[in-house]
């Protein structure tokens, strides 16, 4: 298993509920395809260096976790395909 760590913006209007809605299920796909979460750190509302869609805010979440060479993939397509994410990345942490 190789060590990855995801930060992904969700849309300022969330509310907390929502937020949790969102965490909870992108550690769940992480966890269901065989990961294991190690950190999940909620930075909160900050602001985007450059405004995206008429956005200058967002909440920010970053995900420390390990996982096979596949997950990132599939993590990727799961944030391409969900409302309310406004950014994501997914990097593959060296040892």
């Amino acid at each position: 298993m190789r060590n990855y760590e995801t930060i992904f913006i969700l849309h300022p209007s969330f509310d907390e509920e929502a937020v949790k809605t969102a965490v909870d299920k992108f550690k769940g796909v992480i966890e269901t395809e065989g990961g294991i979460v190690d950190n999940v750190d909620l930075w909160g509302k900050r602001r985007l260096a450059y405004e995206i869609d008429k956005v200058n805010e967002g909440i920010y979440v970053l995900f420390n976790f390990q996982a096979e060479p596949e997950l990132p993939k599939e993590l990727d397509r799961i944030f391409r395909i969900t409302d309310g994410i406004i950014r994501h990345i997914i990097v593959k942490l060296d040892k």
